[in-house]
């Protein structure tokens, strides 16, 4: 959503580097609850999943736009 009200192609662009970077720092976490509590280690793997699924979506996103303003 704070992508999507971005004022700038730069803005957004930010913006979708700062989930990508948040998406980053969850996975570090979960791995951390993981080590913590071994009980929720599987919960953990599925949600560490999600965060990666999300973190590559973020790069393509970013991505896309590198190309499209480099015409790539």
């Amino acid at each position: 959503m704070e992508a999507d009200g971005a004022k700038s192609k730069k803005d957004f662009r930010h913006k979708i580097a700062i989930c990508k970077k948040e998406a980053k720092e969850t996975k570090h976490w979960l791995r951390m609850i993981s080590k913590a509590n071994p009980q929720k280690k599987m919960e953990c793997r599925r949600l560490w999943q999600e965060a990666q699924e999300l973190t590559l979506i973020f790069s393509a996103i970013l991505l896309s736009k590198m190309k499209k303003n480099f015409d790539i």
